[in-house]
């Protein structure tokens, strides 16, 4: 062991490292075994076992009248408990809320919060409380030597280190705590299922979680609903201590309303109303017409959903809301506490209530030991009074004779010194022959009493059967019906975002600067929309409001936004840089949209290209997916949409004024990558990127072809094409003088 070193002032010295390992793992401890984790024994964490125990000894019973919170908090924090007064109220009125414990403890007068807000409480000022008649499980037998008692904080009074409780309140009211490295998520259960899996292990102690578990269905919470969890899942979750499952709120229909009449465990029926009408006011949910909150006294829960007509599927909205509310939650199980030896650990639901039995049976033997003390006690004091009472003139005289009549008594008759004490001070009332017929009579009684406490004690299949009875007995008193429901079901499924959406005709419109908006309808120009300054109208696309929007940027990188999500064409949109992470100095020149299934062609400057389906351009994340492989230098052109019938021709133009057609057949069909060679183009010009193709268009059989120089526009039929056909990959023929500098090409 390290030698602690002094200075000259006689100041003690260590190391930091030593230090502050040495406060951080007794902080550590501090908070796992004095603050967050409960007791298996009890089921309770210190301030809560102060509280009731503080007002236990203020005579608060469940026929007492009420009295302030303030008194009841000032003797915790005085007596037992020296930490804050707000922390102290707080954990008393979590044991009050009939929300938050499935048996409340503490019996709540006043404003106690609500399930919307269970902080809402009043201060403790003007609260009144006392306890609930559940308390009896846990109080009952603490004045009977069934616990340790240890000094408070300043060694004043003593407190129980534990309550001796009746049931595993620790599984009844469930409990939850983080500490230092470790937490618990313990959830409440029914009394009569624990109750009855406690006296299954009491008969059988070979018994599996399997067997325990036909009478724990669950965990069962105050406020009801449903558990959805498949009851496999739940017994691997009692198995092993920890796990996860799903709760789901109950609904009913009433005159074609969808009427919510129980929430989730710790579930605020105002934010549930939030979440929906979130929901509504993004016109996520077309099919709801109304929402409103109903609850009162009466019915703490009513949550009425109105649809929109009758024709709407009640369930799958249903599905929908619990997919993307709190309609449906996920609880965490983690039963972890501290066990008989002082130590936490995670249990299975065997072990803890194998452990808790073990407890329980301690306590009732001390309890019975006790009490044996106790009669053996008095049957001893009876026998010197019996003795006095057949000798009572000769006890008279040595009282009224002897200056200390004590030890003669004792001498003369053979009496210990409590049996003397005992005659003496025995009133003169007393002395009567009927006395003498009671004390023999309290004397069979006692020894009665003696011998089968002696029997109990001796025999540990007697002792069960006293355990088991008094769980019985508990059971007839304080159980009660599940209120949780364990319902297998499906899980839950939100409605396809593109479902919620009302499918109408859209125009999406791209600048040459990358702002976008979608106009509704098909009949707009885009080129007259306004657009900032310096900035213009560079392509557009019309489809639906449910069809996702492509967009390509000029390094061949496609980006997926939902068309509805798009700004209204009332102002100048937004920049899709804010939506998107396209490449640094990359614009935009192009946007498709229509179905999956669609064709587009996609070409860029240096003469490339292929044909692509729109599915296969779809991107999740806002980098976007690489689709083409752009030669060095090169820039995609706008993409083309392809007919989905009959013959078509690719129109591709160069900057020399060349124009080729031929057919889209020509070129291959892919996912990603260059394709083939559109435009034929010299290879000393092509790596000079001297002649660059400059527009491509494909149009359907029987079209037109638009040829685009400024402002002037020339347009060719079907027929003029047959003048630029040629093949695949070469140069086409000269455009007429005066139409060489082609800015665009369009197909009608």
């Amino acid at each position: 062991m390290q030698e602690l070193e002094l200075n000259f002032e006689g100041i003690e010295q260590r190391p930091l490292k030593a230090f502050t390992e040495k406060a951080y793992l007794d902080y550590s401890m501090y908070v796992i075994l004095d603050r967050a984790l409960p007791q298996l024994a009890d089921g309770l964490k210190p301030v809560q076992r102060r509280i009731i125990y503080a007002m236990s000894e203020l005579g608060l019973s469940a026929t007492s009248k009420h009295k302030k919170s303030a008194r009841t908090v000032g003797d915790v924090i005085g007596k037992y408990h020296p930490h804050g007064d707000s922390a102290c109220y707080e954990a008393m009125v979590h044991m009050a809320q009939d929300f938050s414990y499935r048996y409340p403890i503490v019996d709540g007068q006043g404003n106690w919060g609500s399930t919307d807000d269970p902080k809402s409480f009043a201060a403790m000022r003007y609260t009144e409380a006392r306890l609930r008649s559940y308390s009896q499980l846990l109080l009952s037998e603490l004045g009977q030597g069934t616990v340790d008692w240890t000094p408070n904080f300043d060694g004043t009074l003593d407190e129980p280190v534990l309550l001796p409780a009746r049931l595993p309140n620790v599984l009844l009211n469930g409990a939850s705590g983080i500490a230092v490295g470790m937490a618990t998520d313990v959830p409440p259960h029914n009394l009569r299922e624990v109750a009855a899996a406690c006296i299954h292990l009491l008969d059988d102690p070979e018994a599996s979680v399997r067997d325990l578990c036909k009478h724990v269905k669950g965990p069962d919470f105050p406020m009801g609903a449903e558990i959805v969890t498949p009851k496999a899942d739940l017994r691997q979750i009692y198995e092993t201590g920890g796990g996860s499952f799903r709760a789901r709120a109950v609904y009913e229909i009433e005159d074609g309303e969808i009427v919510v009449t129980a929430l989730p465990y710790q579930v605020s029926g105002s934010k549930v109303l939030e979440q929906v009408a979130a929901q509504m006011r993004a016109k996520k949910l077309p099919m709801v017409e109304d929402l409103r909150d109903e609850s009162d006294h009466e019915q703490p829960t009513r949550l009425v959903i109105t649809p929109r007509s009758s024709r709407v599927d009640v369930e799958q909205l249903m599905t929908h809301l619990f997919a993307t509310t709190d309609l449906e939650r996920s609880y965490r199980v983690n039963m972890n506490v501290i066990g008989l030896d002082g130590r936490p650990r995670v249990m299975s639901l065997k072990a803890l209530l194998a452990e808790w039995l073990e407890f329980r049976q301690a306590t009732v033997r001390r309890r019975l030991d006790w009490r044996l003390g106790k009669v053996t006690a008095r049957l001893h004091v009876l026998d010197g009074l019996l003795v006095a009472y057949l000798n009572l003139d000769e006890v008279i005289r040595i009282v009224r004779t002897e200056d200390e009549p004590k030890p003669v008594l004792m001498k003369r008759f053979e009496l210990s010194d409590i049996q003397a004490e005992a005659i003496l001070e025995t009133k003169l009332r007393h002395l009567a022959r009927l006395e003498e017929m009671k004390i023999r009579g309290e004397q069979a009684e006692l020894a009665t009493e003696r011998d089968s406490l002696e029997k109990t004690l001796a025999s540990k299949a007697r002792l069960r059967k006293l355990v088991r009875t008094e769980l019985e007995r508990d059971v007839e008193m304080f159980g009660d019906e599940r209120r949780t429901r364990i319902v297998e079901r499906a899980a839950a499924q939100a409605i396809d975002e593109t479902e919620l959406v009302a499918s109408e005709p859209v125009t999406v419109v791209l600048s040459k600067a990358g702002w976008v908006r979608a106009a509704k309808g098909h009949d707009i120009d885009p080129s007259q929309l306004s657009y900032k300054t310096g900035d213009g109208f560079e392509a557009a696309a019309r489809g639906r409001s449910t069809q996702q929007a492509v967009f390509l940027d000029s390094t061949g990188r496609t980006y997926g936004l939902p068309a509805h999500g798009l700004p209204g064409a009332r102002g100048q949109g937004e920049p899709l840089s804010g939506r998107l992470d396209p490449p640094d100095g990359a614009s935009f020149p192009a946007v498709m949209l229509g179905e999956p299934a669609d064709r587009w062609l996609l070409a860029c400057d240096g003469g490339q290209g292929f044909v692509a389906r729109l599915e296969s351009l779809y991107a999740r994340n806002r980098a976007g997916k690489a689709v083409f492989n752009l030669p060095q230098n090169a820039r995609m052109l706008p993409a083309s949409p392809v007919p989905e019938t009959g013959e078509a021709l690719v129109c591709a133009v160069n900057s020399e004024g060349r124009l080729l057609a031929f057919p889209i057949a020509d070129l291959p069909e892919m996912e990603k990558g260059r394709g083939n060679l559109i435009f034929g183009v010299p290879g000393k010009k092509a790596r000079n990127r001297a002649e660059l193709m400059t527009a491509v268009a494909v149009v359907g059989e029987g079209g037109k072809l638009a040829v685009l120089c400024g402002d002037r526009r020339m347009t060719l039929s079907w027929k003029d094409l047959d003048n630029y056909r040629g093949e695949r990959g070469q140069r086409g023929a000269v455009l007429p003088r005066g139409w060489r500098k082609v800015d665009q090409l369009q197909a009608e």
